[in-house]
């Protein structure tokens, strides 16, 4: 799967934390998780637009 995130935009926003280079690969799993699990939502009420509510 194509990289979900950005990771300048995780570093920037975790300030100044230091970030294990292992962590963006863990985030990108979380993402695509989190995404499954919202067009799953969608398609069980029927409908082909993910929403807000499907998170």
């Amino acid at each position: 799967m194509a990289d979900l995130i950005v990771k300048a935009a995780v570093k920037e926003a975790l300030e100044e934390k230091n970030v294990a280079s292992d962590f963006y690969a863990a985030l990108d799993d979380e993402v695509a998780e989190l995404l499954d699990d919202a067009a799953r939502r969608a398609e069980e009420n029927e409908r082909k637009t993910v929403q807000p509510r499907d998170l």
